[in-house]
């Protein structure tokens, strides 16, 4: 016999123990690299942090908007006590938020955890106001490390077979796959950044920024920004 709510039940364990994996949390640079998007693109309004895990982002945009709201499959120890939090199995689910939410969406370090990175953006997209900014970060698949580890191992950096990685993160997309989604999705004025902190190949130490090693090949995660067309 065939037991519906016991495979439901392992699902549901699956999805938990893959979010628990990724810690709930991301480097300072990377959210850097948001903040100085949104520096430069926006500031005010709703934001809605999809992958929210601890909520760390709040602490470096907070002063930019009046209201957060977390979606994640867990919730993290440490969320801020601002956070209107939903739970959601971002495979799989709608976020019980009405189109046209909120001024700007943001997925940290969440789409590479993620069975179908299309309908994902398309759930960003929705939640999105017109003119609001849709923003996605995720391992650069490109930079010298990740190229050299593939070239070595066969295998992308950030998808190996390590703690933390592999099978918490499932799905590595290039630059040119961000921006092809972004544009089916049918967002305008579409950009790529990068973090500019990234790690030297094989040592434990990261590339001197202040000594010009920036930029793509010297990155370890990169941001896609977008605009939902005005209505």
């Amino acid at each position: 016999m065939i037991s519906f709510d016991g495979g439901k039940q392992i699902a549901v364990e699956n999805i938990e123990n893959r979010a628990r994996q990724s810690l709930g949390s991301s480097s300072d640079p990377v959210y850097q690299m948001v903040a100085r998007t949104l520096a430069q693109r926006h500031s005010g309004g709703v934001l809605v942090d999809v992958g929210c895990g601890k909520g760390k982002l709040w602490s470096f945009v907070s002063d930019r908007f009046d209201r957060y709201v977390g979606v994640d499959a867990v919730r993290y120890p440490g969320l801020p006590t601002q956070t209107e939090f939903i739970p959601l199995d971002l495979d799989i689910g709608k976020a019980p938020l009405p189109e046209d939410f909120a001024d700007v969406v943001c997925a940290v370090e969440t789409i590479e955890h993620l069975e179908n990175p299309r309908a994902f953006v398309r759930e960003l997209v929705r939640l999105t106001k017109p003119g609001g900014l849709v923003i996605v970060t995720t391992p650069n698949q490109l930079s010298l490390l990740s190229k050299l580890t593939l070239i070595l191992k066969n295998q992308f950096n950030a998808f190996q077979e390590a703690p933390g990685l592999y099978p918490a993160h499932i799905t590595a997309l290039l630059e040119i796959d961000l921006f092809r989604i972004y544009t089916e999705c049918n967002l305008t004025d579409i950009q790529i950044q990068y973090s500019n902190c990234g790690r030297i190949p094989f040592t434990p130490w990261h590339w001197p920024e202040n000594l010009g090693f920036r930029g793509r090949v010297f990155s370890d995660n990169i941001l896609c920004v977008g605009q939902k067309i005005k209505q």
